[in-house]
């Protein structure tokens, strides 16, 4: 897949013992960090969608930690090469990856499967309660060419 302009993706590795696994979800010694602003965890019931919205500043670092969560972005910034492109991604525990969505990439995620999905997010931002950098926009709107029901590839 073609990848739009400034995300990056990384396999995630688990490392199993007799005891269960660790997986890494973010270095600061790995391309994709920029920086530190705060994290926190986002879930969603099974069929959610939470989407769409987008940053101006902030860029997100997305790592599905519980069940599996359809991650999708699109480009539609005027100035960029892949204006109109989607991306789709799967991520969770059945395919543990790092997402990263920089300022101005339009997102949303939905839970599915039938159980709730989690995802953690590392954005580069701390949250502005007075001026929040987030600006929503409808799940259904038109001016984005996707529908949230099920897809395949």
């Amino acid at each position: 897949m073609m990848l739009i302009d400034g995300v990056k993706t990384r396999q995630l590795r688990r490392v199993p013992d007799e005891r269960g696994f660790l997986t890494e979800l973010l270095r600061s010694d790995w391309e994709e960090f920029e920086r530190f602003g705060q994290a926190y965890i986002t879930a969603a019931y099974p069929g959610v969608v939470k989407g769409w919205h987008y940053h101006k500043k902030q860029t997100d670092h997305f790592v599905g930690v519980l069940g599996m969560s359809k991650v999708v972005l699109f480009d539609s910034r005027d100035n960029s090469p892949t204006k109109g492109l989607l991306n789709e991604f799967f991520i969770g525990e059945q395919n543990p990856m790092l997402v990263k969505i920089p300022p101005l990439v339009i997102h949303g995620y939905k839970a599915v499967g039938d159980r709730m999905s989690a995802i953690m997010n590392f954005p580069t931002e701390l949250y502005n309660y007075q001026e929040p950098d987030e600006f929503r926009i409808p799940p259904d709107s038109p001016d984005i060419p996707y529908d949230w029901a099920v897809k395949l590839g």
